[in-house]
């Protein structure tokens, strides 16, 4: 997600606001039930695909194509822009030409939209999902599958870690990182970097790098620790881990903390391709950004925050992008989108676009190997024995907890105080988690 909700971030609709619709729950629709094999006719449907990554856009336009040339069913692809996809989402299903495809983010999204979800019970493209867990459920009833798996960690330029004497063999847990990062900053002028890592943007288009990617890490040992998927009230145990990377992020930077607020996602992307830091904080799908650096000078490791046994720590793998079939759209339209969906996992031309053009990892039966050298890294962790960190940021419980968060984190990197931070963390997780109810 980029991820990067810019491509990352899904705002919540309340509870409240989705009763006011008197919608039924994760199945119903405004005409007869439409699978593959029910009442809809394919040919004379449509598919209007509300796509959450910008980042392909032009790959899912050219597949739309593609696909009409084949069939001549006309399938639109409209792609929200950073930061705007819930807001986009919300504002055309109530249209009578809505999405009969869009996305959640995994079990909070689907919690907001269960009842525009089409239940995909025997439908063929759950039967081509390669990992039943894969689908999200709710009163029974299959309502979205996830269709990419994606990867993340700290990147780093192999070329300039070892001119300034390591290997990413030498960076094993938050001490080690810590210590590498402070040489290279030490040294900077003498190495030639601005800085050990990138800018950390807290603008729209990054933020969600260290809001949503970052707390992840904090949230996932907790969730550990208590052996639980979900809380109400989280305890913010891991919150001294998390600002000592935080910290770490800001004092060993291209950039003076005070300036974090206006940096953006594109300023950290040509940092890391000028040059001019080490490291950089992000995921498979940002390998298209870095490309040009060259496979070989690209390198990843794991998150550290100085977590018990993260010395056996993988990179953090999940998904958090999941197909929901509109329960509202006709029979034919619900049959087209069925149809469109099957073509893009088994046809050999869709899975070769995918995964080379759109270097993507779709778990379905048909998905081809990607080339991505940052999935590959990924991979090679847990072959291994490492453990992968699971994305439990799925559980946050609203788009304004990121947002306050945010905003703490930025007035903390201005010379706040961390209680700000801790406060938003904690205190606002049981608010919103309240709220949802």
């Amino acid at each position: 997600m980029k991820a990067n909700m810019d491509r990352r971030q899904f705002l919540s609709l309340s509870g409240i606001a989705l009763a006011g619709l008197g919608l039924a729950g994760c199945g119903s629709s405004s005409s007869s039930s439409s699978s593959d094999s029910g009442s809809g006719d394919a040919t004379k449907g449509s598919v209007y695909f509300l796509n959450f990554k910008p980042e392909v856009d032009e790959e899912w336009q050219s597949l739309a194509k593609k696909y009409t040339e084949k069939t001549g069913v006309e399938v639109k692809v409209v792609t929200a822009a950073s930061d705007t996809y819930e807001q986009k989402l919300q504002s055309e299903i109530s249209k009578s030409s809505a999405p009969t495809l869009f996305q959640v983010n995994g079990p909070t999204g689907l919690a907001n939209w269960k009842d525009y979800c089409m239940d995909l019970t025997g439908t063929k493209i759950l039967g081509e999902l390669s990992n039943d867990a894969l689908k999200l459920e709710a009163d029974g009833k299959v309502c979205a599958i996830d269709y990419v798996e994606e990867d993340y960690g700290i990147i780093y330029n192999k070329e300039l870690l070892t001119k300034a004497g390591y290997s990413g063999d030498d960076i094993k847990d938050f001490a080690s990182l810590k210590k590498v990062a402070d040489d290279i900053q030490a040294r900077k002028a003498e190495l030639g970097v601005e800085g050990a890592f990138t800018s950390a943007g807290m603008d729209s288009s990054s933020n969600w790098r260290f809001t949503t990617h970052l707390a992840n890490l904090p949230i996932h040992y907790e969730f550990k620790d208590e052996n639980e998927e979900d809380t109400d009230a989280i305890k913010g145990t891991y919150l001294p881990e998390y600002k000592q990377i935080f910290d770490l992020y800001l004092t060993d930077s291209t950039c003076d903390a005070s300036q974090v607020a206006s940096k953006t996602g594109d300023d950290a992307v040509n940092e890391f391709l000028n040059g001019k830091a080490v490291f950089y904080q992000n995921g498979t799908w940002a390998y298209k950004d870095i490309a040009a650096l060259g496979d070989d000078k690209i390198g990843m490791i794991p998150i550290y925050i100085g977590a018990t046994g993260e010395d056996k720590q993988g990179m953090c793998s999940g998904g958090e992008n999941y197909w929901c079939v509109n329960s509202q759209a006709s029979a034919d339209d619900q049959a087209a989108t069925l149809e469109f969906l099957y073509w893009v996992v088994t046809d050999d031309e869709a899975t070769t676009a995918i995964a080379e053009n759109m270097g993507l990892t779709m778990p379905f039966k048909s998905a081809k190997e990607i080339s991505n050298p940052l999935a590959k890294i990924a991979k090679e962790y847990v072959e291994k024995g490492y453990e992968a960190v699971s994305w439990d940021f799925v559980h946050i419980p609203s788009e304004e907890w990121k947002k306050n968060l945010s905003s703490a984190l930025v007035a903390y990197a201005a010379g706040g105080s961390w209680d700000d931070v801790k406060t938003a963390f904690v205190e606002g997780w049981a608010t919103e988690k309240a709220a949802s109810k």
